[in-house]
């Protein structure tokens, strides 16, 4: 799928350097390179928009792989906002999950600054007062 001439929307799941890298471009917290390399191959549905051969957007869909599924690392490289790259990869996650799906599912995400104007225009509610998201960091178990 072609964004626009300059953009090509790929289903693939980015590379570790290229994940790592986009967050911390993105604003996004940064991440452990090891956690990324047993995390990324677990993408339900997983998306990268590449400009003159380099990555400079990313997206995924992580979950138990039927009920339960949690859009996450949606990053635009900030030299490529607002171009209508954060639309084009959640237009192609939910139709893609969409068709993966046997019975309705519960998908979640986690809106990070006014990114819920995006996000809402997908369908995303948001879950207050009924539901509040709630997250922490977990650190591994001593050895």
């Amino acid at each position: 799928m072609t964004l626009t001439e300059a953009y090509t929307l790929r289903h693939a799941i980015p590379t570790v350097e290229d994940y790592l890298g986009l967050r911390i471009a993105a604003g996004l917290s940064p991440h452990d390179r090891a956690a990324a390399e047993a995390g990324l191959p677990n993408s339900i549905v997983s998306v990268i928009v590449e400009f003159e051969g380099q990555t400079v957007a990313m997206g995924r869909v992580v979950g138990d792989g039927g009920l339960f599924f949690q859009v996450v690392d949606i990053a635009v490289h900030p030299t490529h906002q607002g171009k209508g790259l954060g639309k084009g990869i959640m237009r192609d996650l939910m139709d893609r999950l969409a068709q993966k799906l046997e019975a309705p599912a519960y998908v979640s995400l986690i809106a990070d600054g006014d990114a819920n104007h995006l996000y809402g225009r997908y369908g995303f509610l948001p879950v207050a007062p009924m539901s509040q998201g709630m997250a922490r960091w977990l650190e591994p178990a001593a050895s």
